[in-house]
């Protein structure tokens, strides 16, 4: 599916189910693209990152991330998009599945502020392009609209 119609699509979804909807969009992202292996949106609630809705074949065991540790909460504390294409170089990847290979943290910010953010695993290595990186980005500016009611 392209970016532009998936991005379509998260919007009517949000449009019409608010924050609800935000379940329905990780699933449609996890069904879009076979390099996306595990997808979570995190919510910031005091200096931690909490797990909320996800799609994957497993859970994660980190469902609560102090901001400033690992790829997760470096982007929630700088604001910026992470993307990593071998997390077994990159000295601060909190290792949630053996068969990950890449992850991109996309930050959900509104007004500056640092609401949450879309993190996704590949077992591919260097999985994510400039293009998922532009279109995750505008995912994430969708989803602030909604993640304050989480």
């Amino acid at each position: 599916m392209h970016h532009q119609e998936l991005t379509t699509m998260i919007q009517a979804i949000l449009s019409e189910k608010k924050h609800k909807g935000i379940q329905e969009s990780v699933d449609l992202l996890y069904q879009s693209n076979e390099q996306y292996h595990w997808i979570g949106i995190y919510i910031v609630k005091d200096a931690f990152l909490h797990l909320g809705p996800w799609q994957g074949k497993q859970a994660t065991e980190h469902t609560k991330i102090p901001i400033g540790t690992g790829v997760c909460g470096s982007a929630a504390k700088t604001g910026k998009t992470e993307n990593i294409s071998n997390v077994h170089v990159d000295k601060r990847y909190l290792s949630c599945f053996v068969s990950t290979r890449s992850e991109i943290v996309v930050p959900i910010k509104k007004d500056g502020i640092i609401l949450g953010e879309i993190d996704i695993d590949s077992n591919k290595p260097d999985a994510f392009t400039k293009e998922d990186v532009i279109f995750l980005e505008t995912i994430a500016d969708m989803l602030a609209e909604h993640i304050r009611n989480l």
